[in-house]
């Protein structure tokens, strides 16, 4: 099948590397909240003292710890009590998650995602893989979750690429048979999952992330000195996978997409998918009646 020609194949790839070096980095608040939030030294009342500085962080966290989810019978009123009690792993991932916010809440045409339904997913993912790797016991599940909420991030950068070369990447998957994924690479040199590795770098975020974030579709081809990372990527590639099936964010990427025997059978998952998937639709309902943001 005829697609781009080398030379133009070759300039996508070189504005797609500036891009993202141009993606703005994470707002310096965001930054010196998050390396107080991994300061050993640093006390909730620390933590509070910068996040008061955000109304709408502060907000976030006061529902979520007095959330139905917790259960608690009194209600929490302070910030820095709030903090003590959700933990400072999972303020890290509600700050994350108001950051990337702002990137995601729009519509994606070159995946066919409608304004919001991009970030829906991600909160999808995000929500399911912490769930799946507490309940089989593997990893941090807060390191789970906020690589679900980065796994797509590359979407923000590949976008127009997409749209650019859509019709030749809907070929590929239609009539060879070629994961979307595997499509984007073959035609504009990159895929978005590579983007997104690159934008974690960019942000100077944890070697985790990058990993999650790049072999979130290809598990398999994880490199071996990097093994540490394999339950975490396996945990949001079935969560990823899952979420898909459910039809949560659905786009163009859905398509002729894959999803890791080896996986499965790393997590203990290859027979009880349906009941997991069962438990995800539990979650999913949950959150959509609780609108809790996370």
């Amino acid at each position: 099948m005829q697609g781009l020609d080398d030379r133009t194949r070759d300039l996508i790839q070189r504005r797609v590397l500036k891009r993202v070096k141009d993606i703005p980095s994470l707002p310096q608040f965001v930054v010196d909240t998050l390396n107080k939030l991994d300061d050993p030294r640093s006390s909730a009342m620390d933590v509070g003292d910068r996040l008061k500085k955000d109304e709408g962080l502060v907000v976030r966290v006061l529902r979520l710890a007095n959330s139905a989810y917790y259960g608690l019978s009194r209600r929490i009123t302070g910030v820095s009590e709030a903090i003590s009690f959700l933990g400072f792993k999972t303020v890290k991932s509600i700050v994350l998650a108001a950051s990337v916010y702002k990137f995601m809440d729009t519509s994606f045409t070159g995946y066919s995602l409608d304004r919001g339904e991009l970030w829906k997913h991600s909160q999808s993912v995000a929500a399911t893989s912490r769930y799946l790797a507490e309940k089989l016991r593997i990893g941090d599940p807060e390191e789970a979750y906020i690589g679900g909420l980065m796994h797509d991030i590359g979407k923000i950068v590949l976008n127009d690429y997409v749209r650019f070369g859509y019709s030749i990447i809907l070929r590929l998957v239609e009539e060879d048979g070629v994961p979307f994924c595997d499509a984007e690479r073959q035609v504009l040199g990159f895929d978005h999952a590579q983007v997104g590795g690159l934008v974690m770098e960019q942000w100077n975020l944890p070697e985790a992330y990058s990993y999650i974030t790049t072999y979130h579709h290809a598990p398999w081809n994880l490199p071996e000195e990097m093994k540490s990372f394999q339950p975490t990527v396996d945990v949001v590639h079935i969560s990823n996978a899952l979420c898909i099936m459910l039809g949560v964010g659905i786009g163009a990427d859905g398509m002729q997409y894959q999803v890791s025997p080896d996986s499965l059978e790393r997590l203990g998952l290859e027979e009880n998918t349906e009941s997991v998937m069962g438990e995800f639709v539990d979650i999913l309902s949950s959150m959509e009646e609780n609108a809790v943001a996370r």
